[in-house]
């Protein structure tokens, strides 16, 4: 039951600091323009840290539960860090 949500909230948190990174650089015109495509990538988001917390407490968690949620925790910082990066700046726009 620990998989599902922290990928509902590694999705969520990659989607907050993704929509403050576009409202610092003034992407969109307003909040509910870059609505869908903020559902969208968190959905993407949620679904790829779900799997990797499954995976990683389901095969690691058996032996050492520690290892596996400390491991699943920093391999879900490394994928909100890639997510906001990759998608920070969209092309044509340049943050001041």
């Amino acid at each position: 039951m620990v998989a599902p949500a922290a990928g509902v909230g590694t999705g969520v948190l990659g989607s907050v600091l993704l929509a403050a990174a576009w409202r610092a650089c003034d992407i969109g015109v307003n909040g509910a323009a870059n609505g869908l495509a903020l559902v969208l990538y968190g959905a993407l988001l949620a679904i790829a840290a779900a799997v990797w917390w499954g995976v990683l407490i389901g095969f690691a968690g058996r032996r050492n539960p520690t290892v596996a949620l400390l491991g699943a925790t920093a391999g879900a910082a490394v994928m909100v860090w890639l997510f906001v990066a990759l998608l920070q700046v969209p092309a044509g726009y340049r943050c001041r």
